[in-house]
């Protein structure tokens, strides 16, 4: 099967732990970007965690501040999430963040 390039999205409508990807099985992806989008007019933070295939949680950001009215890039460097990997994202607070990730799935 061939590398296919994807995007993952979601309006953070709610406060709880919200999947925002998951790997599928049998492949392994890059995750490239992770673009967060305030668009309330107030400053918030965000969450973001990878949970690997045993359910243990990471940390990869955590409280991450966004300012009002910004867009921020997660990412300096590719983050790789292997097969049944899931990425995680919290709002501080409702109805404020954006997310959108840029990612390539290989199998």
């Amino acid at each position: 099967m061939p590398n296919n390039y994807k995007n993952a999205k979601l309006d953070l409508t709610t406060t709880n732990a919200t999947v925002l990807y998951t790997t599928p099985s049998a492949t392994t992806s890059t995750v490239r970007s992770i673009l967060v989008s305030e668009d309330s007019g107030n400053a918030d933070t965000i969450t973001v965690t990878i949970t690997d295939v045993d359910a243990v949680v990471f940390s990869l950001f955590k409280v991450k501040a966004v300012a009002a009215n910004t867009t921020v890039e997660l990412l300096d460097n590719a983050l790789i999430v292997q097969e049944n990997e899931i990425l995680t994202v919290t709002a501080a607070t409702a109805n404020r963040l954006h997310v959108v990730a840029s990612l390539l799935e290989m199998n």
